[in-house]
């Protein structure tokens, strides 16, 4: 302390100079609330980004799991689009043959005769309808011949319904056509008629 500021000390009187220690430690204390109150607007500040950037992190990793499960359903509906395309492919070109099937089996149906020139004509039709069935079952083409069974309206077409009391209720009295599927997926429904049972 420099002397003219000691003197002016000196001159001050006791409680001029207590005044002065007490507002300087006012002072002092306001300095440390104003710090504290800056430390907890900062901590409070801080707590709020944090919060905000969990948010976001939080929302990000949603909209990535979402996207990447978007990604896995349309990889497997493509997949599945190309299944079905090698399945069924064949579809329609199994449909425009079916008609080829069923008038060899309605030749071989109207071709009973004893004549041998009939005989052989026959033969010769049920082999080629069994290379065309067999043929067709190569690329899973399955015919359905529902014949004594009973009625399925997911794979039968009813015609008419006819009372016999030989044939249970509901069970298929007659084939008109015979049904098929291409993997295990019909591509005909069987026409046929359906026994009433005995009235």
């Amino acid at each position: 302390m420099s002397g003219e500021d000691k003197s002016q000390v000196d001159e001050m009187q006791p409680e001029t100079v207590t005044d002065a220690v007490d507002s300087a430690a006012a002072a002092d204390e306001t300095v440390e609330t104003a710090a504290e109150q800056a430390s907890e607007a900062d901590v409070d500040a801080l707590q709020l980004a944090l919060a905000q950037a969990q948010d976001q992190t939080a929302a990000l990793m949603d909209q990535e799991l979402r996207t990447r499960a978007e990604m896995q359903n349309i990889r497997r509906r493509a997949e599945q689009d190309v299944e079905k395309a090698h399945k069924f492919a064949l579809e329609k070109f199994t449909n425009e043959l079916l008609p080829v099937v069923d008038s060899l089996e309605r030749a071989i149906e109207a071709s009973v005769s004893d004549d041998e020139a009939v005989k052989v004509l026959r033969e010769g039709v049920e082999m080629t309808l069994n290379m065309f069935v067999s043929g067709l079952g190569k690329f899973n083409v399955e015919q359905h011949n529902p014949a004594g069974e009973a009625f399925n309206p997911e794979l039968h077409q009813a015609m008419s319904m006819v009372p016999n009391p030989e044939v249970p209720a509901n069970h298929v009295m007659a084939v008109m056509q015979k049904g098929y599927s291409l993997n295990s997926r019909l591509i005909r429904p069987a026409m046929v008629i359906v026994s009433k049972g005995a009235e």
